[in-house]
C-alpha cells in the first residue's frame, strides 16, 4: 500500500454521500470549513469556484473541485467574494431536470476522524480540468455513481463508499499528472511503501520501529526521518493511528465485541483499548458504535444528509 492509497483508506470512516445539487438563474453556496474530504463536479452548465484568498475560477462541464481536507469554499453563477454567498443547506433537495447548472458531489464526513496529514500536504481547495480522452476513468465513474444514488437497494453500503474511493482516487491522479512540479511527497518510496503495506497488513502485530525499519532495509534513525517526511507522522504515531482508523472501521461494520476489537488491533486489553480511542476521537469506541449504527438506522437522522436523485448524465462530460 502507498501513502495515496493509506490515505484514502483512512477516510473510510467517516459517512459516505453523495447528491446532486441543481440550481438556475442567480445562485451561490457557501460551505464552511468542515471534517470531510470531498468533491464538486460540474456537470452541466457553467459557474465559478469562489476561495477565501485567490481570485474566482471559471468552471466549464467536466471540472472538479476538491477539498480533501474540507477547507471553506464557495459555488456561484458569477465572481463574488466567499463571505457574500448564502450557506449552502445540505439537506434533501428536490432535483429540477430544467435547472441551468448541476453538479454530482460527494464525500466522506469525519464526524470524529482526523483528516490524514498526507491529505493536508495539498492545497486547501484544487480545481481541475482532467481530460477525459486520454482517462475516460473519471467519466465512468460519475456514470457509476449518479446510477447509484437512484438505487436505494440491498448493497448501497458496500458500494457507495466504493465509488467514493475510487473517485477520489482518480481526481487526485489527475491532479498529480497536471501538477508533477506540485511538493508532493512521493508515493512510490519502496522502502516505507514495504513499511506502509506491513502496518495496514497487521495492525494486531506487536510493531517496533526498529522491526519495521528492518522490514524496510533501513537504519532505524533513516527510517524515522524518511518515514517522517513522507507521511507526515513518526512511525510509532502512524502505527496508532492506523490501529484505531481500523478500529473504528471494525466497529462501524461489524458487531463484534469491544475485547475482540482491540485484540484485532494490537491491544491486549480492552481498557488499553479504550484509552487509546478516546485519545484519538474523544469518544469511547462503545459510544462511536453506538452513534453510527444510530445515525444509519435513522437514515442520518439530524446529521447533514444528500439528496439522492439521478439526472440523466449521458453524453455531458
Amino acid at each position: 500500500m502507498d501513502i495515496l492509497s493509506a490515505a484514502i483508506s483512512s477516510v473510510r470512516i467517516g459517512r459516505a454521500e453523495a447528491c446532486w445539487v441543481t440550481k438556475s438563474g442567480s445562485w451561490g453556496l457557501r460551505y464552511p470549513t468542515l471534517d470531510v474530504s470531498g468533491f464538486h463536479i460540474l456537470v452541466r452548465g457553467s459557474g465559478w469556484l469562489i476561495t477565501a484568498d485567490g481570485p474566482p475560477r471559471a468552471l466549464v462541464p467536466g471540472d472538479v473541485v476538491l477539498t480533501s481536507s474540507g477547507a471553506a469554499h464557495g459555488l456561484s453563477h458569477a465572481p463574488s467574494r466567499l463571505e457574500q454567498l448564502p450557506p449552502a443547506v445540505m439537506g434533501v433537495d428536490e432535483r429540477n431536470p430544467a435547472a441551468d447548472v448541476e453538479f454530482l458531489c460527494g464525500a466522506y464526513w469525519l464526524d470524529h476522524g482526523e483528516i490524514h496529514p498526507y491529505l493536508r500536504t495539498l492545497p486547501e481547495v484544487i480545481a481541475i480540468s482532467p481530460d477525459y480522452e486520454h482517462s475516460p476513468q473519471l467519466r465512468s465513474l460519475t456514470d457509476l455513481l449518479g446510477a447509484d444514488l437512484s438505487d436505494a437497494g440491498p448493497g448501497t453500503r458496500a458500494t457507495r463508499p466504493a465509488l467514493l474511493d475510487l473517485m477520489l482516487t482518480h481526481i487526485l491522479r489527475q491532479w498529480l499528472e497536471q501538477n508533477r512540479d506540485a511538493e508532493w511527497p512521493a508515493t512510490g518510496d519502496p522502502a516505507i511503501a514495504t513499511a506502509l503495506r506491513e502496518i495496514h497488513a497487521g495492525p494486531d502485530k506487536p510493531w517496533t520501529v526498529q522491526q519495521l525499519s528492518e522490514t524496510a532495509g533501513m537504519s532505524r534513525t533513516a527510517f524515522t526521518r524518511r518515514f517522517t517526511e513522507l507521511v507526515g507522522k513518526p512511525p510509532r504515531t502512524y502505527l496508532i493511528t492506523w490501529r484505531l482508523t481500523h478500529a473504528a472501521h471494525l466497529l462501524r461494520e461489524s458487531r463484534a465485541p469491544l475485547a475482540a476489537v482491540a485484540r484485532k488491533v494490537g491491544y491486549s486489553t480492552e481498557f488499553a483499548f479504550g484509552a487509546a480511542f478516546r485519545r484519538e476521537y474523544g469518544i469511547s469506541p462503545g459510544r462511536f458504535r453506538d452513534l453510527a449504527h444510530a445515525t444509519e438506522s435513522a437514515e442520518h437522522g439530524t446529521a447533514p444528509r444528500f439528496t439522492t436523485r439521478l439526472p440523466d448524465v449521458s453524453g455531458d462530460l
